[in-house]
């Protein structure tokens, strides 16, 4: 039963150092703690709110950075998993990643599929997977931010067998939505846990509200941030997102995740235009 700590931090724009500082100085904190998994906001290591593609390279990382070769050290150091949101920078694209760093392994990656008309996701590239990582623990998944929007990313991690999905996030003064409703009704539809790890301050106009969750397969806020820097704990056991059938009155009231689904009906999700086009008429 892995013990789960996320975050609630500000980001200071540009400077790298002071907040990789911050970082490894928490996962240092938490590992002594007895944390098994600590998790970060999105873009917490240099920032997020650009206005043009030129402002890219202000905090956008290399996957050979020196940046994650100190978290990696650190990771090693304390035997804790963490999972960090950062802009990422290749020969050719710019991505809003994030990445999985586990002891003595090479780190995994998701990107951002889903982007927003805001800050840098205006300028990067969307990712084309939704990967589910194994891990001493169990298979966990990762969305990003903006993600959590979109029904059919969290169920496509629950399909692939995800035990939890973590959401780092920088969620602005309006995002309330997703914070106090979306966040929990995936972790209902899908009965697995959702972690989510929002930053806060303001940065070049943009507040973030943090709100930042650990909810469990049934719904219930297990840990809640408020508004302010923060540090939220609870432990998840993976056997409850495992079970997908719940029991109400054995035999007569009984409901399961997927085995009650009806895909034939779900055509226009998978843009079958013609079957939407009927519907309309």
């Amino acid at each position: 039963m892995p013990r789960v700590a996320c975050v609630q931090m500000d980001v200071i724009y540009g400077d790298r150092d002071a907040n990789l500082t911050r970082i490894s100085r928490e996962i240092c904190k938490l590992a002594e703690q007895g944390v098994d998994i600590v998790v970060f906001p999105e873009c917490c290591l240099a920032g997020y709110c650009i206005e043009s593609k030129d402002q890219r390279h202000e905090i956008s990382v290399e996957l050979d950075s020196t940046e994650f070769a100190v978290i990696q050290s650190t990771v090693d150091a304390t035997g804790v998993l963490v999972i960090l949101g950062f802009s990422e920078e290749t020969a050719r694209e710019f991505y809003n990643s994030a990445a999985l760093f586990q002891p003595d392994t090479q780190p995994h990656f998701y990107r951002k599929t889903h982007l927003p008309e805001l800050g840098y996701d205006r300028f990067v590239t969307p990712g084309s997977d939704l990967p589910v990582f194994e891990t001493k623990f169990g298979k966990i998944g990762i969305l990003i931010c903006f993600d959590v929007r979109f029904p059919e990313a969290a169920r496509i991690l629950a399909l692939k067998g995800a035990d939890a999905i973590f959401l780092p996030t920088n969620w602005p003064r309006g995002a309330d939505i997703s914070a106090d409703i979306l966040a929990i009704a995936r972790a209902a539809e899908n009965k697995v846990f959702v972690v989510t790890c929002n930053r806060v301050g303001t940065e070049r106009g943009f507040t973030f509200i943090g709100k930042s969750k650990i909810i469990s397969p049934m719904g219930q806020v297990l840990a809640s941030a408020g508004s302010d820097e923060e540090c939220i704990v609870a432990d998840l056991d993976f056997e409850l997102s495992r079970n997908k059938r719940s029991v109400t009155i054995p035999g007569k009231h009984e409901t399961t995740v997927f085995e009650s689904r009806r895909p034939e009906l779900y055509g226009p999700i998978f843009g079958q235009t013609e079957q939407i086009g009927e519907n309309r008429q």
